[in-house]
């Protein structure tokens, strides 16, 4: 635990440089600050494939989600079924790309990044949807500047977290059968994988 403590004190700093210095520069970061550092974050820390392709998968993400606001400000009614339609084609749309690259861009990083710009834009589109080319950009690029810090300071965790589950995995397996072997780890081969749907939710 005592190798979270550098990258949890930088993460908490990096917010508040955020806020601080996002109304210095006028970039209006102090309602996504915390929310984009925590998105992030979690995107940075999880031990599942590479960190560009978790990042990849929360950059396509948000901007398949700022796509679905672009839909329902140019077609679809703003209403439940609007709304309902939009946000199945996002969450298809993730699959289908996460369908595309056979898992190595993660769903559950498309979906952090949709849930990103969903929390940092819908209270401000819902109060003028026609106003979605003037005020959508700003939404999406500070959201993602606060993901960007987030992810910077909790990316080389991922490997420390990794080896730890795996002690642990070695500790429980060792009490419970002395004799245990632990299992050898998957080669990277696409055909070890498993099924589409758990390498995507992986």
């Amino acid at each position: 635990m005592r190798g979270y403590f550098l990258p949890g004190v930088f993460l908490a700093v990096a917010t508040g440089v955020l806020v601080f210095g996002g109304d210095w520069l006028g970039l209006e970061l102090e309602h996504v600050a915390l929310l984009g550092a925590a998105l992030g974050g979690a995107t940075g820390v999880v031990p599942d494939r590479q960190p560009w392709e978790r990042a990849a998968g929360l950059l396509a993400g948000a901007l398949l989600a700022w796509l679905g606001y672009a839909l329902r400000a140019a077609w679809l009614p703003d209403t439940s079924a609007g709304r309902g339609v939009a946000a199945m084609l996002v969450v298809l749309a993730c699959l289908l790309i996460a369908f595309l690259t056979s898992g190595r861009l993660p769903l559950w990083s498309f979906l952090i990044g949709a849930a990103a710009v969903v929390g940092a834009y819908e209270v401000a589109y819902t109060a003028a949807p026609p106003e979605f080319v003037e005020t959508s950009p700003t939404a999406l690029t500070t959201v993602l500047l606060a993901a960007a810090f987030g992810f910077l300071a909790t990316v080389f965790l991922g490997n420390t977290i990794e080896e730890e589950r795996d002690r642990e995995r070695g500790r429980y397996a060792s009490d419970d059968e002395p004799d245990a072997v632990r299992p050898e780890p998957e080669p990277d081969g696409e055909t070890a994988r498993g099924p589409f749907w758990e390498r995507a939710l992986r």
